[in-house]
This record gives structure tokens, sequence and C-alpha cells, in this order.
């Protein structure tokens, strides 16, 4: 079997799973379910996930290792040198609400199953945090808006009053312009 056809098929899995807690609840996540919802059999889930905590652990380490690349890309992308940590983390998690996997559905997932799977992740965020921090921009505001992008997030996330289109996206822009202002 070919790695790419051995990673497409993961990621059918993953999105699989990602699709039952966002529509059913992280209750409804059994590996017979992802199997069902993946179309493939019983067997060929275990044969990449063999037990539901390595599924879960599959979500979150994708999840982490896209938006890491993501961010790292559009920080690459930019020429501007200060506050491109924090324009691309802005960018990065506005995109990453409107992708096909879902991230919420992984971070739900290991909080009700382990949270101790939140692990490598939460390093994953320190060391961002650190990045921002050190971005050419005040730190203060730098985290400012790191700490309103998670909450943008989170209220989309929970349902929590999100702000409709017009007024997120004016949301964001303000949040890119004082990316722009250095220390």
């Amino acid at each position: 079997m070919s790695s790419v056809h051995k990673d497409s098929k993961r990621d059918l899995i993953l999105k699989a799973a990602s699709m039952i807690v966002h529509e059913e609840g992280v209750e409804r996540l059994t590996l017979e379910a992802v199997a069902k919802k993946a179309g493939i059999s019983k067997g060929g889930l275990l044969y990449h996930f063999p037990n539901k905590e390595e599924l879960i652990s599959g979500m979150i380490e994708k999840l982490s290792r896209d938006y890491v690349t993501e961010l790292g890309e559009r920080v690459e992308l930019d020429a501007n040198h200060h506050g491109k940590w924090t324009r691309a983390y802005v960018a990065s998690s506005d995109q990453c609400v409107e992708g096909v996997f879902d991230p919420s559905t992984a971070l739900t997932a290991a909080l009700f199953s382990n949270p101790q799977m939140l692990k490598s992740m939460q390093d994953e965020y320190a060391v961002i945090q650190e990045k921002l921090a050190d971005d050419g921009i005040d730190p203060v505001r730098a985290t400012i808006i790191r700490l309103a992008v998670d909450g943008l997030w989170f209220a989309e996330m929970f349902g929590l009053a999100p702000p409709n289109g017009e007024l997120k996206q004016q949301v964001i822009e303000q949040l890119r312009t004082w990316t722009k202002e250095e220390k």
C-alpha cells in the first residue's frame, strides 16, 4: 500500500470522526460509528487506529500538525518582519474555523476522554506564544490579539453569541491592524 493511499485513508477516518463529534456529540464517537461514517470496515479502521484513544490522539496530531504547518507557511510568506507571527495566528485561526476538519471536535473529544492527550498541543501553543511575544510588536498587544482570536474561536465553537459575518470581519481587520504597529 502506498503511503499516499495510507495517508488519505487516515485523513478519511479522522474526518469521519470529526463529523461524528460535530453532528452527534462526543458520546457517539465509537470505532464502529467512525468505520461506518468513513465507509470502511472496522478492521480497516483498526489498521490505522487500534483503539479509540489512538483515534482521538490522531485527531489531535492532525489538528496540531496542520495548524503549525499553515502558521509557518504564512510566516514565511510575510515580508514584514514586525508582527508576522501574530498576523499569521490571526489568519490561520480564522481559516481554522472554516476548515473541513473542525478543530473543536478534536479538542472536545480529547477533553472528554483523556485531557492528557492535549499535552502536545499545549506545548505547541506555549512555543507559539513565545514567538508572538518576540514578534517585533508589543508583547502585551500580541498576547491580547491571540486571546481575542481564541475568544472568537470559542464563541463560534460553543455558540456563545459569536459576532455576525460583517462584525467578525471588522474585528479581525482591527486585530490585523494592531499587528502592524511596532513597539
